[in-house]
């Protein structure tokens, strides 16, 4: 099979003689197959064959990715989010998939109370630490929350010298803030 030809699911990719099997393929009988439609790529460094989806397939979560996802709920050492998409993916929306932030993942020192960092229907942005768990980090400058909402009156929270503080009631709030906090960017 060339490199940058287009596969359909089942289709032959390469020979396990040639090549490992890569993103969106399988091994069988010696032979490597497509998962998905999509392009054919070649690893040189790896031998791996692979396969970049053009189609609407569900978003292939990695370690490392960037994810992005509401609070839905808080327990003493655990924030649990609702992911909505992977970043460079914000057209393809991930569903039913949770994931948690254990409280030694969210920043780069000692936290004593996730509460005080996060809240219910915050919106924030984390990297995957380990996909197999679904285990995130906001550890990141650039990572923590983007969008937050006062809880006395659920207004939007702006952003003011470091601080959050509700446009509505004027309540003052702290949070695990990204530096992209308010920027309407991922």
């Amino acid at each position: 099979m060339m490199e940058d030809s287009f596969v359909l699911p089942g289709d032959m990719v390469g020979s396990l003689e040639e090549f490992v099997p890569g993103d969106y393929t399988y091994a069988r009988e010696g032979m490597i197959f497509a998962t998905t439609a999509g392009l054919v790529k070649v690893d040189p460094k790896t031998r791996s064959a692979s396969v970049i989806p053009k189609t609407n397939a569900p978003v292939k979560l990695s370690h490392g990715d960037i994810v992005v996802g509401e609070v839905i709920d808080l327990k003493d050492s655990l924030v649990i989010i609702s992911l909505a998409f992977k970043k460079g993916y914000e057209d393809r929306p991930i569903s039913d998939e949770e994931a948690t932030i254990h409280i030694s993942n969210v920043k780069n020192s000692y936290v004593k109370d996730l509460r005080s960092l996060f809240s219910m229907r915050d919106i924030l942005k984390a990297k995957i630490v380990d996909e197999r768990q679904m285990r995130l980090s906001t550890g990141d400058e650039d990572l923590g929350v983007i969008k937050a909402y006062c809880n006395r009156c659920l207004t939007g929270l702006m952003r003011k010298e470091g601080k959050l503080i509700c446009p509505n009631c004027g309540n003052n709030e702290t949070r695990k803030m990204s530096s992209a906090y308010g920027l309407g960017v991922v």
